[in-house]
């Protein structure tokens, strides 16, 4: 497989979904789409800030790997393995560890405003 087409797959992939969820964020709290964990589902105003910061993070997280992907992908002189797919995992990991960072900052645990 071309590396171009392997990082347009996995990275390319990645900053699409995050575009498609920062311009189309979900309205109401769901069970299907959006940022889903317990903290983020307790109520309509964590929902919203946990989807908002996570899909900031993510847009420039997956933007970033993409570019970085693309770079390898054009410059490397060996076959690309794992490179860009660690690239795109460490993206979705730091988005969100960001945005339960920014939860634990701007909530209590019973789903108050700090």
């Amino acid at each position: 497989m071309s590396p171009i087409i392997y990082v347009l797959t996995t990275n390319g992939l990645l900053f699409l979904l995050s575009i498609i969820f920062w311009k189309f964020p979900p309205k109401k709290i769901n069970n299907l789409y959006g940022y889903r964990t317990f903290k983020a589902m307790q109520n309509q105003d964590i929902w919203n800030s946990a989807n908002a910061t996570f899909n900031k993070n993510l847009l420039m997280y997956a933007g970033f790997s993409f570019i970085a992907a693309m770079l390898l992908a054009n410059f490397t002189t060996k076959e690309l393995t794992w490179q860009p797919m660690v690239l795109a995992i460490l993206s979705i990991i730091v988005s969100i560890i960001k945005t339960e960072r920014a939860l634990s900052d701007n909530f209590t645990e019973e789903g108050k405003r700090k």
